[in-house]
């Protein structure tokens, strides 16, 4: 049953509050599982989206432990290097993504990295911040970017997984969006399974094939002259879910 706009409003910003506070779990998300590199550098807007693009259908916390041991292993840390990465051979590149399983596919992720790799070199002149300055750092421009080069971006390029990238390069780079709010919320099990819970849609609709673009949609309407960004709501759901919904709202 959908709910109304003033209690959705109400809960989702109770939410917030309680994930301010601790107490909703997740004092460490995936990604806090990183080297010690300078937020600005190209190394970092590298980590933080290499991996990003082999997160599907797996936990984000055992990605994320993954790649940071092959990162700080002198055999496979240069995989990172997208120079580098594309122009190992294919044998070579695979077996450095297995090592500490950060790849689990052994023939489609080490591909989707490749591919990454060569669109950074090739397109952006070896340094993904490139993508962000050519788009003056606009989210709208650098998802339509994104959009009219999907084979170029694999899997970084669908609507779920881009907009939670973009909100991670914003949370672990220096990257600065004057249009924040177009990182819409990125609509993932424990995000729907939430929304469904809160009534913003049914527990039918959650289940449907449309579950993601109708929840990211109405998420972006009801948010609307809140204050709030979509994206900001993503993390209080996800841990809300991820407990089991514990914390009453």
């Amino acid at each position: 049953m959908l709910r109304s706009r003033d209690d959705i409003l109400r809960d989702i910003t109770e939410l917030i509050l309680l994930h301010q506070q601790g107490k909703l779990g997740g004092e460490k998300m995936p990604e806090d599982e990183h080297p010690p590199l300078d937020p600005s550098s190209a190394a970092n807007y590298h980590y933080f989206t290499l991996p990003m693009a082999l997160n599907y259908q797996r936990n984000s916390y055992a990605l994320w432990e993954s790649a940071h041991r092959t990162f700080n292993d002198p055999d496979t840390m240069d995989v990172f290097d997208p120079a580098a990465a594309a122009a190992m051979d294919a044998e070579e590149l695979r077996e450095k993504l297995l090592k500490h399983k950060v790849a689990l596919q052994p023939n489609k992720q080490p591909a989707v990295w490749r591919t990454l790799c060569v669109t950074i070199m090739d397109q952006l002149d070896g340094d993904l911040r490139n993508l962000f300055l050519q788009n003056g750092n606009s989210v709208r421009r650098i998802k339509q970017h994104m959009m009219q080069h999907k084979k170029s971006f694999p899997y970084l390029g669908g609507d779920k997984i881009m907009n939670y990238w973009l909100y991670v390069m914003e949370q672990y780079t220096d990257a600065d969006f004057p249009d924040r709010e177009c990182i819409t919320v990125a609509p993932d099990t424990h995000v729907l399974q939430s929304s469904a819970k809160l009534g913003i849609i049914t527990e039918e609709e959650a289940a449907g094939p449309k579950a993601r673009e109708l929840a990211a949609s109405r998420w972006e309407e009801m948010l609307q002259g809140s204050g709030l960004c979509p994206i900001d709501i993503h993390t209080p759901m996800w841990l809300w879910s991820r407990s089991k919904f514990a914390a009453p709202v």
